[in-house]
């Protein structure tokens, strides 16, 4: 498989729902970061997509574009629509992807969006407030760090 048809099998398992095809593309030393979940590795990015997904119950509807990859990196553009469980509002968020690959398997994966922009869609007024802040940002990333702290504990119960 080519880095671009990995990164297209990682978007097309997301759009079906299916969080262990979209692991399968990973490395088991994966570096993940985003402004929602800050860094991961390994396990943890993985239960991310896992958690993020069952969260969901197959209610996401996402789409990709722009997927570029060579020998050693790769990016994409990718728009996602959800119902973010902690508040039930809609949010549709536009992320740009860069990857880095070795042996088949992405190593590293960084996901960049307007966390803003996230937060107004997420939270409502409180958003618009002061989703702009370092503060709200820092809570944001603890909040879906516990999450996934509390989903990976479960699931591993």
């Amino acid at each position: 498989m080519t880095n671009s048809e990995l990164i297209t099998h990682f978007y097309a398992s997301f759009a079906k729902g299916d969080a262990e095809g979209m692991v399968s593309c990973y490395d088991n030393a994966i570096q993940f970061k985003d402004p929602a979940f800050g860094a991961l590795k390994g396990e943890d990015a993985k239960n991310m997509w896992r958690m993020l997904l069952s969260r969901n119950k197959g209610n996401i509807h996402l789409t990709f574009s722009n997927v570029k990859a060579d020998d050693k990196t790769g990016s994409a553009n990718w728009v996602t629509e959800y119902v973010f469980s902690a508040t039930g509002r809609k949010v549709i968020n536009v992320i740009s992807a860069e990857f880095e690959f070795a042996n088949g398997k992405i190593i590293k994966h960084t996901d960049t969006f307007d966390i803003y922009k996230w937060a107004k869609q997420a939270f409502g007024f409180k958003g618009y407030l002061l989703g702009w802040t370092s503060f709200m940002q820092n809570k944001i990333q603890q909040q879906a760090n516990i999450s996934l702290k509390k989903y990976t504990e479960k699931k591993s119960s």
